[in-house]
């Protein structure tokens, strides 16, 4: 492979299109090169096993190396690998220093990773309140999934006074988001408000994408559904969009 420093804009960006297997290749060049944007790429596909074989411990290495020259999602990633146990023992303190870190410098995911551990207590004490704010500030910068979790802070009443309408908002931008949660947490108020068919939609879409446990669990509570068209248009919905 070519000197990957002396390639031109237009040879990096057809690299970089090419097959799973070639890009790999040559971020890894990259990556060995001391690029932190390549080494934190390249520590993903490792993680995923996209052109290269999974290998999440050698992932790890690559986001430390990209953390230590200050790449913030390279960090939020050895966040990531310390809370769920990716190529290291999980360690939920070091992963809530690692998420911190990158929320104070900037990240959204960093913020609702740090978020998500302040309210439930994993890794720091728990805190709701500074949950909350962690959460808004990631809101704020667009981020589906925090916007779906302040959506959860009103429904329930956490910190904030319970308020549904405001929860409904939240839901209903997460979801034009991109976020699954999102999704079917706005089926949920359409089909409260009488939007069956509405409703119906959003669940194809949170299934098209969520996690096969997220379906599942989704699924069951579709099924004990108070909404007759829940219980059986709902689940199938949720579940045919999931094959």
């Amino acid at each position: 492979m070519a000197d990957v420093t002396t390639l031109s804009r237009d040879e990096i960006a057809a690299r970089l299109s090419a097959p799973p297997a070639e890009r790999a290749a040559f971020l890894r060049a990259c990556a060995e090169a001391g690029e932190a944007e390549a080494q934190a790429v390249y520590g993903q596909m490792l993680l995923d096993g996209i052109g290269v074989a999974k290998d999440p411990r050698a992932a790890l290495g690559w986001f430390v190396r990209g953390a230590a020259q200050h790449h913030l999602m390279a960090i939020n990633m050895v966040g990531r690998c310390y809370d769920l146990g990716w190529g290291t023992p999980p360690d939920k303190r070091r992963a809530a220093d690692c998420y911190r870190i990158a929320a104070e410098r900037g990240l959204d995911w960093g913020m609702y990773n740090y978020a998500t551990l302040l309210a439930l207590g994993h890794g720091v004490a728990e805190d709701k309140a500074a949950a909350l704010a962690w959460f808004r500030k990631a809101a704020a910068l667009g981020n589906a999934k925090a916007i779906n979790f302040v959506g959860s802070f009103h429904e329930d009443g956490w910190v904030v006074e319970r308020d549904m309408a405001a929860a409904a908002l939240c839901y209903a931008r997460a979801a034009k988001g991109g976020d699954f949660r999102g999704c079917f947490n706005h089926a949920r108020m359409l089909g409260a408000a009488g939007r069956i068919e509405d409703a119906i939609g959003w669940l194809k879409r949170a299934g098209a994408s969520a996690t096969p446990a997220f379906v599942e669990k989704a699924a069951a509570w579709l099924a004990a559904s108070d909404l007759p068209a829940f219980r059986v248009r709902g689940v199938q919905a949720i579940r045919a969009a999931a094959c």
